[in-house]
């Protein structure tokens, strides 16, 4: 079912994203680089949860891909993260150099307002998170000067990894008309989820190789949580995040098995 999806995604991606020239090949080489859409899965899986179709917030969940791939493709730059890696491949900056790096991640982020126009409630939901993602890259850069303590490390994921994905979930369900007890319930999902995610990239950042991870291993393991709480009890974070998920929506019966599946899924990524 999520391969289908998959699917859909990409082909939606394939129409909306421009066809010719040199940026939009480098836009198109990063939007199609091998990710695993897990950002525009939540966007369908929350519109199913909420009885919808899933094609009500299709085109908002490939904003999301595309504001996510942005701020990969800024990340991997010199300034930033300097990496060469990214889903197995070379980053945009290797590939197409720096300055069409950044104008190929500035065209993704400008597009993705344009396409959601029509729903100004999810364009305000995207922005906002976008806004602390950023928040969150600088808290990032400065956590390299000491060892952050847990508290500081939870903040900062809320906004560089978070935030991102409680806007899948919010922006989706603004579109499909939730009420404000759904919309909360979703919310507080999204928080567990968001964390649950991050800690687990930081388990792996320890455990697997470069091969598994499609990026450099082991190059944020001096400020990821196995390094400030110790792996043993990441784990045991990230499987109590995981719970906190699933109980936030025991509201939703049976419409949320997509969502369930997809939270459970977290626990066992292997890359």
């Amino acid at each position: 079912m999520e391969n289908e999806k998959l699917m859909i995604v990409d082909s939606e991606l394939n129409k909306l994203l421009p066809a010719d020239g040199k940026l939009a090949k480098a836009m198109r080489y990063s939007v199609f680089a091998g990710g695993k859409r897990f950002r525009p899965l939540l966007c369908l899986a929350t519109a199913k949860a909420l009885g919808a179709s899933p094609k009500k917030v299709l085109t908002y969940a490939c904003a999301v891909e595309m504001i996510h791939t942005f701020t990969l493709i800024h990340d991997d730059l010199p300034a930033m993260d300097n990496s060469d890696l990214r889903r197995g491949k070379p980053t945009c900056h290797k590939v197409f150099g720096e300055a069409l790096a950044i104008l190929a991640g500035d065209a993704l982020n400008t597009l993705a307002f344009t396409i959601i126009a029509d729903h100004p409630a999810a364009v305000k939901e995207l922005g906002s998170a976008l806004y602390q993602v950023v928040e969150g890259q600088v808290a990032d850069i400065n956590s390299t000067k000491k060892k952050p303590s847990l508290k500081e490390l939870q903040a900062i994921h809320a906004w560089k990894t978070g935030a991102l994905l409680k806007a899948s979930v919010r922006g989706s369900a603004l579109i499909c008309g939730a009420t404000k007890a759904q919309i909360l319930a979703l919310t507080k999902y999204a928080d567990h989820l968001g964390l649950a995610f991050q800690i687990t990239d930081d388990i792996l950042d320890v455990t697997a190789t470069s091969q598994q991870l499609g990026k450099p291993a082991r190059a944020d393991v001096k400020k990821g949580f196995p390094f400030v709480v110790g792996l043993a009890k990441a784990k045991e974070l990230a499987a109590f995040e995981t719970q906190q998920a699933l109980k936030a929506l025991i509201g939703f019966d049976q419409k949320a098995v997509t969502l369930r599946r997809i939270t459970e899924n977290v626990l066992s990524r292997q890359s």
